[in-house]
């Protein structure tokens, strides 16, 4: 598969030209997040440039970037194994070309191992690392510390939390509550992002019949996970990628107001930036 953009070059040279003076974070679309920090550390989450596998996934967003482009990279950090969270052509790339290292679950690496990123990208043993819940990772200025995660679709899901002096950002991948409590007693989250989506008739793998079907949050369990979190700042993601799941991301603000958390909800669309 090869990727490409819709968007040519201007959101990576943003990037790359980007002074932040704390910490800088860019929407992907989808669940992906660039992350760059005053100290000049650029990691990913879940960059996933494909286009789904039309007519069951159809990508609803534009692909903001070709793989190829991106030239600084410290990291990639993968929450899941599924296809847009661990993706080779749209990852590997990356690691070929910066020397970047990429972090994820056993299950994530399973991918990796079937789409062969060492043989088809020259990708390199050493850049491929395996987390787990617990386990801290420290990229240049960012902590990042590998939390739990609730996704009953997902083989070994994991959350993140990305710490800088400036603050903390929190990943919790596609996850839903039941795992988060924790994590919002153990940190201080300025702005978190959780996938919010609705009921769609996605069509079976095994049947191909439409099939009533949940991936993400709905609105009442993304503002209990944004409570259970104690998040600043919510961040909505997924809600924008695949056709049937998409919804609007502004109804939260009814969902959220009789609530202490989240303090603010910010709508970000693909290729915002958001500060920290």
């Amino acid at each position: 598969m090869t990727v490409e953009s819709d968007w040519e070059d201007w959101l990576p040279r943003a990037v790359e030209s980007a002074s932040p003076d704390g910490l800088a974070i860019w929407y992907l679309g989808c669940n992906g997040f660039v992350l760059k920090s005053s100290g000049g550390t650029t990691v990913f989450i879940d960059p996933y440039l494909g286009t789904g596998d039309p007519p069951r996934t159809v990508r609803m967003v534009p692909v903001p970037f070709n793989p190829e482009d991106i030239t600084d990279c410290d990291a990639i950090f993968g929450t899941h194994e599924h296809v847009d969270h661990v993706h080779g052509p749209s990852q590997a790339p990356i690691l070929a070309g910066t020397g970047a290292d990429y972090y994820t679950t056993d299950s994530g690496h399973e991918v990796i191992d079937d789409e062969a990123w060492m043989e088809n990208w020259s990708v390199v043993d050493d850049q491929l690392h395996e987390v787990a819940e617990g386990d801290t990772v420290e990229v240049g200025d960012l902590t990042v510390h590998v939390e739990p995660a609730n996704d009953p679709d997902a083989d070994h899901p994991v959350s993140y939390v990305f710490e800088h002096d400036s603050g903390t950002f929190f990943h919790g991948g596609d996850a839903r509550p039941g795992e988060f409590e924790t994590v919002g007693e153990r940190y201080d989250i300025d702005a978190g992002a959780l996938a919010f989506g609705t009921v769609g008739m996605i069509d079976d793998k095994e049947t191909g019949e439409p099939k009533r079907t949940q991936w993400y949050n709905d609105e009442n369990m993304i503002i209990e996970a944004a409570n259970d979190l104690r998040l600043d700042t919510l961040l909505p993601t997924h809600w924008d990628m695949w056709k049937g799941m998409t919804t609007e991301p502004t109804v939260l603000h009814n969902h959220a107001n009789s609530f202490e958390y989240p303090e603010t909800l910010s709508v970000i669309e693909i290729g915002d930036r958001y500060d920290l």
